[in-house]
């Protein structure tokens, strides 16, 4: 049972780095033979993965078509952004930083500044998100945020390509690193929760027009 479940798990780690990557799109199919196929295992531990993928709504079963990345909608974008928001805001508010977790947010949020297309940006942009919150003690919390935080990564990539619209969120980085290198955690918090507002808001007016 172990083997089988390592099988799986390494199946969904690669569909997720394929999709981090940008080689899987918003509603494309997936097919369980041709990805067993290349990752040299059998369809059972390829379909588990989908299956978890699909719990997360990531991906989706199309009946008699096997699985597809699940595609965007505005209810949805609405829904997922107001719950990464908070998930967020609670992990922020009980997290401590050091000086080393501070330099390593400075360090990412020069990362996002200097990004060259939107695929690296949206990864830059998820990373900081991550450093935010990796000092957070509660694992639950931590993988509901990664799955997530996946789901996301299709409605930023799709969007923020886009050149009437950058993130403009470099001086959003800043004030909530600065409030945070000033150990004051509500200001963060406030920073952050508008930084996340700005990006919903112009994604879901972008959805309106599809």
């Amino acid at each position: 049972m172990s083997g089988n479940i390592n099988v799986r798990d390494k199946v969904r780690e690669h569909l997720l780095e394929q999709m981090q990557e940008g080689n899987l799109e918003a509603g494309q199919s997936i097919s369980l033979a041709a990805l067993a196929r290349k990752l040299k295992v059998s369809v059972t531990p390829v379909r588990e993965a989908l299956t978890q993928l699909q719990q997360s709504q990531i991906v989706q079963a199309i009946p008699n078509c096997g699985f597809s990345i699940a595609k965007v909608n505005p209810e949805e974008a609405k829904n997922l952004y107001e719950l990464v928001a908070h998930l967020e805001l609670l992990a922020l508010e009980e997290s401590t930083f050091d000086v080393a977790a501070i330099e390593r947010l400075k360090n990412q949020r020069d990362v996002v500044a200097k990004a060259e297309d939107s695929l690296e940006r949206v990864n830059a942009y998820m990373e900081f998100h991550r450093l935010l919150t990796e000092n957070y003690s509660n694992s639950v919390v931590q993988q509901i945020l990664t799955d997530l935080k996946t789901r996301v990564f299709f409605y930023e990539r799709a969007f923020m390509a886009n050149d009437s619209f950058h993130y403009n969120s470099n001086a959003q980085h800043d004030a909530i690193i600065s409030a945070i290198e000033e150990d004051n955690i509500p200001s963060a918090s406030l920073f952050l929760k508008m930084n996340w507002m700005l990006i919903q808001s112009y994604i879901e007016k972008q959805l309106v027009v599809l």
